[in-house]
């Protein structure tokens, strides 16, 4: 070897296993399954054209017994016999690296991971480096000077700090991990009760697995120590499981590896036989043509609806679903032992990826128990395990595993970061699993199809699985309400007969893994990938984790609060039946719709299709703008009637026994992409009334610590500002001017010093009003002017600023030519009432488009934010901080006193870096025992 060789290694057989499960059923002309060749021809395809070293070889398993069968029986014995449809690929696959022309290497008694060990080995001593392709967790002991990884699904480099960030321990500790904590899907045996983190802290202070066991005798007396005691020497024989052999005789040797371009008659005769001739197209080998194009275009559509192969077709190539997931629906499998179980983990390890759903005894992840748990790691192919069915006289629930027998099992599986583990509503299910025992922060990686739709459909339809499935599939789902029934016959899940269970819940896993072959790969062409995978798709661990956390609230205030709004409800009853001239049930809109329209007399009434007088907030504050003290109490008396139940009760009954207050985030509801809140909503509680402040001064912090408010500061007019262009209010924002006296000075033309407040607050409400399409009339209500005058401060903050009338065109126009509007950071925002022919619903839709870029894309900077804080506290060494609440453009945390300070540092430098603009982020940031003194 001349020249600094470099030597890539393929583990072939571990490809070949997730290129099956991963892509749906593909024949070649000849009717022979091949859609795990197909995954790895792309694979080499692109490894020659990309990362071409100057040595390259294939690994491949020549058998199943090998050295470690001798030392071990059971050592991968579970393990089942290659699916029917994969047997034949195994030949058809070493074809493809022959017409490639690269070595395909095995022997027999050694394992393929055996080879590489060797091989890298042996490079390293000639002075060069290699590259391993793959991303099996049994490799990453080779990791070090000289030798690194390449994940082939995902194209990412795995070095030594992703194997310390996966086993907490460097590379060349690895092995002592592992013969800790075994692995069921090898059937290593390990010391029972050891979990990767036990394991890692174990090798991180003892230093080896001998010196582990060496000092177990004198540990604390616990259950784990006896554990170290009793299953030493199985532990010592899983460390001769685990580590790879180095010294394997090398079958060919490195001299004889180098890359060579490969012979293309050769390679086009071989894809051309296998309908594979796209590849040679985007090889530079010429295009496909007549039925073999048929043929390869079918192969690249099956390609592309799967989003994880190495090489997939371009932008433009369709999916359509009949075809790529056309296998039958509900022949699903009820999984009642450990060793079925273990057989589906394997299949969806093998895979890489697999659909996982829940299933529960109630709607709060918070408190819910775990009923069962469904897998999908291929189109067609799920299960359903039962865990807490309880069964009938008629129908018993049969078998079930035990659930921490069964949670142990699936453990490997989701916290396995080489398989992707897809969701739909993600949040709920590690929540779920979470509370199960399986901690949140330990799954990944996680995909959702909810967000991965709302990121490229926002406001265009909901995000139900039920109807994404009928929208993208074509399939209607079996329904919740058929399985449990509904009203006051509906029954819980546990006492679903199983069958029925298990059709219901293996048919959402396969579904959710359907809508994510059709959904992620249109991610690239809608824009929306990188919105997806930088925001929403990483929001769902941080809302999670602040829903467990929750927030503190003083119950006796509430009390206090609660008591006080009742006693002036009754006071304000008491003036309501005055003017209404005799009593009445108030909140009844009908008796009060007669009182007002039938007896009063009042003018403005509107009939609902009943034909029942309306009397929603509108209608009232019409009437109540006429002078009319009737509608002005009832406004005043629901109000505080909405306050006491939403907030003062509500928030007493949902408190923990700590008393902290769990509200569930909804990710996928708004239009804008702004966050929401249910159980309770805590985004509407009033900023600006007295009664609000109240409220507010009951969320608090616990003794010792604080809560931090931090709050962009008028972040929707400083993205007007940015997306309209308009130089006089860039400048104001970055003189740090006061926004509404400027506005006030351009375009009435007065001076900043000793502005009118009048002055000021027309300006204000102009301001804000731009921002939501606002007429002349609404101003004029507003401000309490003419309305011809309103129109005047409008034409003239027009005229002062051309700018934004034209952004506001340009608005408009975008929504009806596309039927959505565009944040500044990409986000769809769809705009279905845009074709309207009503004018009313037209124009209303028209203030939408105006204000979703600016609403959303604020929606936007503050998740970029969230997403960032957890580690920039971490960094920070601020351990006790915790987000706690997000509420539109204000942030919530808790944290030790002592750190309160510190962590309101970070969450301005954070917050403010979050976007970069033409006008500068500026977040203002307070302290205080609870809320309102914070805020």
């Amino acid at each position: 070897m001349t020249q600094t060789p470099h030597l890539v290694l393929v583990d072939g057989s571990g490809f070949i296993f997730r290129a099956f499960h991963a892509l749906p059923p593909m024949t070649n002309p000849d009717g022979v399954p091949v859609n795990a060749v197909y995954g790895f021809t792309n694979m080499l395809a692109r490894l020659l054209r990309d990362h071409t070293g100057t040595h390259l070889a294939v690994l491949f398993d020549a058998s199943r017994q090998t050295f470690r069968s001798e030392i071990y029986p059971q050592y991968k014995a579970h393990r089942p016999e290659p699916p029917e449809d994969l047997r034949p690929q195994f030949s058809l696959i070493r074809e493809a690296t022959q017409a490639f022309g690269v070595p395909g290497i095995e022997l027999p008694g050694w394992e393929a991971d055996d080879l590489i060990a060797s091989y890298a080995t042996a490079i390293r001593a000639a002075g060069g480096t290699c590259t391993i392709i793959s991303s099996d967790k049994d490799l990453m002991q080779l990791v070090g000077p000289g030798v690194c990884m390449l994940d082939p699904i995902r194209q990412t480099p795995i070095g030594p700090a992703e194997v310390e960030a996966k086993f907490g321990v460097p590379p060349e500790k690895v092995v002592d991990v592992q013969a800790l904590m075994g692995d069921p899907t090898d059937n290593v045996p390990g010391v029972p009760g050891i979990g990767p983190k036990t394991a890692s802290a174990l090798v991180g202070e003892f230093g080896t697995l001998e010196a582990v066991l060496q000092a177990a005798p004198e540990m604390k007396k616990s259950k784990r120590r006896d554990m170290l005691i009793e299953h030493a020497q199985a532990a010592r024989i899983s460390m001769q499981l685990v580590t790879l052999a180095r010294d394997v005789p090398l079958p060919v040797p490195l001299e004889d590896l180098p890359t060579r371009e490969p012979d293309m008659l050769v390679l086009a005769e071989w894809l051309d036989r296998m309908g594979f001739r796209s590849v040679l197209a985007r090889m530079g080998g010429g295009q496909p043509s007549g039925s073999q194009a048929h043929r390869a275009a079918r192969a690249t559509a099956h390609a592309s609806a799967n989003g994880t192969l190495p090489t997939t077709a371009p932008a433009t190539a369709a999916t359509p679903a009949g075809e790529v997931l056309s296998a039958p629906y509900h022949q699903y499998e009820t999984v009642r032992t450990a060793e079925a179980l273990q057989k589906w983990v394997t299949k969806a390890q093998e895979a890489g990826l697999c659909a996982v759903d829940t299933e529960t005894d109630g709607l709060d992840p918070l408190c819910a128990n775990l009923v069962g748990f469904s897998l999908c790691p291929a189109p067609g192919q799920a299960c359903y395990v039962p865990l807490r069915h309880e069964g009938t006289l008629e129908a018993p629930a049969g078998e079930q595993l035990e659930a921490s027998a069964a949670l142990h099992l699936l453990r490997p599986l989701l916290e396995d970061d080489t398989v992707l583990k897809i969701f739909h509503n993600a949040k709920f299910d590690l929540l779920v699993l979470d509370r199960a025992g399986i901690a949140l922060d330990t799954i990944g990686p996680v995909d959702d199809t909810m967000l991965i739709s709302y990121s490229q459909s926002a406001g265009l339809h909901g995000q139900g699985m039920d109807e994404l499935s009928a929208l993208h599939l074509n399939h209607t789902p079996i329904s919740y309400d058929s399985v449990t029934g509904t009203g006051r016959n509906r029954i819980p899940f546990a006492q679903v007969p199983v069958d029925k269970a298990s059709q219901y819940a293996a048919e959402d896993t396969d579904v959710t893994l359907r809508l994510w072959h059709v959904l992620h790969p249109a991610l690239r062409p809608a824009k929306a990938l990188a919105l997806y995978e930088q925001v929403e798709r990483p929001l769902a661990p941080v809302l999670a984790r602040m829903e467990k956390m929750g927030i503190a609230v003083d119950r006796a205030e509430l009390a206090r609060l609660s008591a006080d709004f009742e006693a002036r409800m009754k006071d304000m009853e008491r003036g309501i039946y005055d003017a209404a001239g005799r009593d009445f049930n108030i909140g009844s809109p009908k008796q009060l719709g007669e009182i007002l329209f039938d007896e009063m007399g009042l003018r403005g009434g509107k009939r609902g299709k009943a034909g029942a007088w309306s009397t929603d907030s509108s209608v009232l504050q019409d009437l109540a703008d006429q002078g009319h003290d009737l509608p002005v109490r009832i406004l005043d008396w629901r109000q505080l009637s909405k306050l006491k139940s939403t907030y003062t009760d509500a928030l007493l009954r949902q408190t923990d026994a700590q008393s902290r207050v769990h509200t569930c985030f909804q990710m996928a509801i708004t239009t804008t992409g702004r966050l929401s809140s249910t159980e309770p909503n805590l985004q509407n509680i009033p900023v600006r009334t007295e009664e609000g402040t109240r409220i507010r001064r009951a969320f608090v912090a616990p003794e010792g610590r604080r809560l931090i408010s931090a709050d962009y500061s008028q972040i929707e007019l400083r993205l007007l500002a940015d997306v309209a262009d308009i130089p006089a209010l860039r400048d104001a924002f970055h003189l740090g001017q006061d926004i509404h006296a400027r506005t006030a000075s351009e375009v009435f033309g007065v001076p900043l010093e000793g502005m009118d407040p009048l002055t000021r607050r027309r300006a204000k409400a102009i301001n804000f009003g731009i921002i939501y399409g606002i007429s002349a009339f609404g101003l004029s209500k507003q401000l309490g002017i003419p309305a011809g005058e309103a129109r005047s401060y409008i034409d003239a903050y027009f005229a002062r600023y051309p700018g934004i009338r034209d952004y506001m065109e340009r608005m408009k126009d975008q929504a009806q030519r596309t039927g959505y509007v565009l944040t500044p950071f990409g986000r769809r925002c769809f705009v279905p009432g845009i074709g309207e022919k009503s004018a009313a619903r037209r124009q209303y839709a028209e203030r939408q488009a105006i204000n979703a870029p600016l609403q959303g894309g604020a929606a936007d900077i503050i998740k970029q934010a969230m997403v960032r804080l957890p580690a920039a506290l971490d960094a920070a060494g601020l351990g006790s901080a915790r987000m706690v609440l997000q509420v539109h453009d204000e942030l919530l945390f808790e944290a030790d006193a002592h750190e309160a300070e510190a962590v309101a540092q970070i969450a301005r430098t954070v917050m403010a870096g979050a976007a970069r603009l033409s006008v500068p982020l500026v977040v203002e940031t307070g302290i205080g025992q609870n809320w309102a003194e914070a805020h």
